[in-house]
């Protein structure tokens, strides 16, 4: 088999890569952290919850309905010239959003980097799927995984750093530097690649399902705002939001060239990975949410103190995943996953234990055991994604591992920080009648609202302190248990949905329900072999000649792949 310039550097490319995805993950963390400063009306933006709510949201909305489009680009036009553009979008995205001067300013911000994560994310998994072979692919994407983990570590801690000596801003004005020394290496070292059979771009889809999502979750947030469920401005925008989406997914069904080919759903293993991924991050997302309140506010830790507090969920997350291949071959996908869900309801139903003066002892191990059972279910599940996905197509397998997982964020937000706020809002009313009757909307948009409001009011606003922290804490109590019992409902989910079929060491999972494209040859007998072209055109790196298109079939007869199972 001849060995290519990516064959050879393939490592050197995957850290590159992970440069790449750091920046991206590395934004989400740092935001976390920033979420009670930006709160605050002196220091920050005066945002409230609906606002920090969107200023999450507008960036995974727009992330999600652009990956597929995204994805198919890159095949057609070049999926090293598509990382470098969508750096560069994130890079000056992230200058625009570190000097915002209203929430508003920061949401539109924060959309325009959602645009060039979307250009980034799809073409890392893709390179990773054309450059390394099916025995090396495993440990890659455990790799690559782990460097969520690494990102999610130094996130908070790099946000806290700077919160701590600058103006909230600098948690975005961070990526700048980041995404140039990206584009960099990227031009430097990554060859160029493309898919032989390009898809054409679906704009109506991709236009369809950023409406969708849009609608859905804006009639959640306003549920969270106006506190009924009931009301028309809610009611209208949910149900307006779901038939869009129904007929994105009719439409997708029966066009040549969708943004999302929902055919690929058939496969029970890509379908139930993909549910694995939303259903964790959907659950997490509450707690994404409201643990920068809890410890900032709540606890009274500084943005550095906190975001130190929760380098054991990145610790977690780097050992399991990490161990998440060889759990594999051992147990199986449908195990791994199922236990890695299980280990995260753990840790969910350990947050409904927390109350004002819980030991951070307690709550280290809680983020332990969160980041090692995401760590166990997110290399597991993306693997399976890519192993049913032909290689040639690898930018579709990588929206759809990433599209579930920002479509569960943009929700699981909507749903649980709605609920957070519809809670706090209802748990704090008694209390509100120190306050005048103008202030008293005002207070309740945020505990960061309450307490400034409090802050004026002497040793009233003492008291009306006490009462905020238990409310949020109790508001707190009902988002994690509904959490809990969404991660639970994947766990059983899995181990009821998930095959049970173990990947054979060294390659794919067999068995898909549907055809690899371009298929030369299917055995018609037992122990006759699957001939399948893997063709992957290669360009040598920067200022070298084109390579050839490379095909070579991989043939494994059956039985023998089977019989390992």
């Amino acid at each position: 088999m001849p060995t290519t310039t990516a064959d050879r550097r393939r490592w050197i490319v995957l850290s590159v890569l992970i440069i790449s995805l750091v920046a991206v993950v590395l934004d989400n963390t740092v935001l976390n952290v920033a979420l009670k400063t930006i709160a605050e009306p002196k220091v920050g933006l005066g945002a409230s919850q609906s606002q920090l709510e969107w200023a999450i949201n507008s960036y995974t909305l727009v992330f999600a309905g652009l990956l597929f489009t995204f994805g198919v680009i890159g095949d057609r036009i070049g999926r090293k010239r598509m990382l470098i553009i969508g750096m560069t979008l994130f890079g000056l995205a992230s200058l625009l959003s570190s000097y915002a001067r209203t929430p508003a300013e920061l949401i539109w911000a924060r959309a325009a980097m959602g645009l060039g994560g979307a250009a980034v994310m799809p073409q890392t998994l893709s390179i990773i799927t054309n450059i390394f072979e099916p025995k090396e692919r495993p440990r890659a994407i455990g790799i690559w995984a782990s460097a969520v983990g690494v990102a999610i570590a130094i996130g908070p801690v790099t946000g806290g750093l700077l919160l701590d000596h600058f103006w909230w801003g600098s948690v975005f004005l961070i990526n700048v530097p980041l995404t140039a020394v990206g584009v960099t290496a990227i031009v430097a070292l990554v060859p160029e690649s493309k898919s032989p059979a390009p898809g054409r771009v679906d704009y109506p889809g991709v236009l369809a399902s950023i409406v969708g999502l849009v609608l859905l979750v804006y009639g959640i947030i306003r549920g969270g705002d106006v506190g009924s469920w009931l009301h028309r401005g809610v009611i209208g925008p949910i149900v307006a939001g779901l038939a869009v989406l129904v007929a994105f997914c009719w439409y997708e069904s029966r066009s040549d060239h969708p943004s999302l080919d929902v055919r690929l759903f058939r496969d029970p293993r890509l379908s139930s990975a993909a549910a694995a991924i939303g259903l964790n991050f959907f659950a997490m997302s509450g707690v994404y949410f409201f643990m920068s309140f809890y410890l900032q506010n709540v606890r009274g830790y500084t943005p550095l103190h906190a975001g130190l507090l929760t380098t054991p969920v990145a610790i977690g997350q780097m050992l399991a995943a990490g161990r998440s291949a060889g759990l594999v071959r051992r147990f199986g996908a449908k195990v791994v996953t199922a236990g890695g869900l299980l280990i995260v309801t753990g840790a969910l139903i350990g947050y409904h234990s927390l109350s004002q003066t819980t030991p951070m002892a307690l709550l280290e191990v809680i983020f332990f055991l969160q980041g090692s059972g995401m760590g166990i279910v997110m290399p597991t599940a993306t693997e399976s994604v890519m192993s049913v996905v032909p290689r040639e197509r690898g930018g579709a397998g990588s929206a759809i591992t990433n599209t579930s997982r920002q479509v569960a964020v943009a929700l699981g937000v909507a749903v649980l920080g709605s609920i957070l706020a519809q809670g706090y809002r209802a748990r704090l009313a008694p209390d509100l009648a120190v306050l005048s009757p103008a202030a008293r909307s005002a207070a309740t948009q945020s505990i960061a609202a309450t307490q400034a409001a409090a802050g004026r009011l002497g040793a009233v606003g003492a008291r009306l302190l006490a009462s905020a922290d238990q409310a949020f804490v109790q508001a707190m109590h009902v988002t994690t248990i509904i959490s809990a019992v969404i991660a639970a409902s994947g766990a059983l989910l899995m181990a009821i949905w998930m095959p049970g079929l173990r990947t054979a060491a060294g390659g794919d999972q067999v068995g898909s329900a549907i055809p690899a494209p371009n298929l030369a040859e299917v055995g018609s007998g037992p122990g006759e072999p699957i001939a399948v072209p893997v063709t992957a055109q290669v360009t040598a790196q920067a200022g070298g000649p084109a390579a050839a298109p490379i095909t070579e079939p991989i043939v494994q007869p059956v039985r023998s792949v089977l019989a390992e199972d």
